[in-house]
Formats: structure tokens, sequence, C-alpha cells
């Protein structure tokens, strides 16, 4: 029977990533495509409550695309798992995403967002970026995705998602795959303070991630910068389990 995917993103329905993406897959699974019908970038973990989610049928040169919604990329996981795949998925993938997802900025990514969302579900995913901002060559992380794909069928992980970080080289130049932990790397902040034309001030936000001086190579941004693949693996958990037996006993002492 043949296998069957779900596939979203954060960059929009008719971003270049998803396409390599779709491409690629469905060489071994049937693919449906359910993605925000504009740039969902940093919206995290978003859902919408407060109106109702617009889904239309997309379509690129004639032939249809995939679904696309009007709200965020675990919006789309979502109903694409409730509503609109018509049945079981065995696989969600996210991404291809312009820019990496490591570090602290995980937390803001719309990208790992859907496939913890998948996750939250049951349904084994991945999320899977390509680190740069400018328009680049997709084939290589679309590759190693369909890889990826194969052997998370072979070997699930109950309630896990992986977030997976290409270098964005030619496939020949990178230096191999490593499982390794979230680091702390963040985006540090800038704000970049304009004028309109009616006197009303506005900011954009800008900066760069960077890497902690003692960050280890063992981490996703540090892997990466060393021209690996990363994967790790995340959950929705963000219980500090290690500090719940000393907290427990400091309150039940003070309270």
């Amino acid at each position: 029977m043949a296998k069957r995917f779900l596939l979203t993103n954060d960059d929009g329905i008719y971003a270049r990533g998803l396409r390599a993406l779709y491409q690629e897959l469905s060489r071994d699974a049937e693919c449906l495509i359910v993605a925000p019908e504009t740039e969902q970038s940093a919206v995290g973990h978003a859902i919408t409550l407060s109106r109702p989610l617009m889904v239309r049928k997309a379509r690129k040169n004639g032939a249809f695309l995939g679904y696309s919604v009007l709200g965020t990329p675990a919006d789309c996981v979502k109903i694409g798992l409730d509503e609109l795949a018509g049945g079981p998925v065995d696989l969600v993938v996210s991404g291809i995403n312009r820019g990496a997802n490591v570090g602290i900025n995980v937390l803001y990514s719309g990208t790992v967002s859907a496939a913890t969302e998948a996750a939250i579900l049951g349904v084994p995913s991945l999320a899977i970026s390509l680190d740069t901002h400018e328009e680049a060559d997709y084939s290589a992380a679309a590759c190693f995705a369909r890889k990826l794909a194969a052997f998370i069928l072979e070997n699930p992980l109950p309630n896990v998602a992986l977030n997976v970080n290409v270098p964005a080289v030619p496939a020949q130049e990178i230096r191999g795959v490593v499982v390794v932990r979230q680091g702390r790397a963040r985006l540090m902040e800038s704000f970049d303070k304009r004028v309109d034309p009616r006197d009303n001030i506005y900011y954009w936000l800008a900066g760069q991630t960077e890497l902690p001086e003692q960050e280890r190579d063992d981490t996703d941004a540090g892997a990466l910068t060393r021209g690996m693949i990363t994967i790790t693996p995340i959950h929705f958990d963000l219980t500090r389990h290690d500090l719940l037996d000393g907290l427990r006993s400091s309150i039940q002492r003070r309270f």
C-alpha cells in the first residue's frame, strides 16, 4: 500500500523549497500539500481561534498544487490531518525552510512548529531547513529529506519530531550527518527605526543568529557551521524534569 505524506511549510504554498520537497518525496509516496496562503515565518506554534480558517485549492500552471490555508503552519497540520487528507497519513514533512532553524530560534519557527504539531497528534514528522536566506539550490536538502523519510518510516519515533538543518553548499561539500542537541544560539536583535510620510514611527526587527562562545560542536548551530547536516529530536514537553523533585521539596517546605 502506497505511503501518504502531508507536506507543509511556513514560507507559503508557492515557495521553492516546498516545491523541491514535493518533487523528491513524490517519488516514494502520495504527497498532499497543505500550506499557508502567505508567508508565516516566525509565528511559532500559533493556531487560529478568532476567525474561520479559509481553505482554497491552489493551482500552478493550471494544475492542482494543494490546499492553501489562511492560517499558520500548525493550523495547516491540524486541518490537513483532520479534514483534508481523507485518510491516515504516514508522515508529515515541513519545509524546506529558507534559513536555518537552530538554537533558541527553534521556538519561534513556524516550520518546526508544524512538525511538532504532527508529533502532538501522533504522526511521525520532520522539519527541514536550508542554511541560507538567499535563493538557493534545494536539491541536496530535498534528496536528504527523502532518505530520512524512509528511515523514519522504518524506525518510528512516537511523539517526536526531527529538526533537520542542511548547509547551503553543494552536496559533495557536505561533511556528514550528525545527531546533536539543540544549542543556545539565538537572534541578536536590533531594531531599524524609520518614519513614514505622515511622521509615524515604525520599526523593522533586524539582526542575525549568533553562536555563543562556549557553544560546543555537539549542538545544532555548532555542527551546522562545520558543514554538517544536523538532526535534533525534539519534543513538546517543556518540563525541566531534573528540577521537579528539588522544587517540589522547596515549595512544600515554604508553603
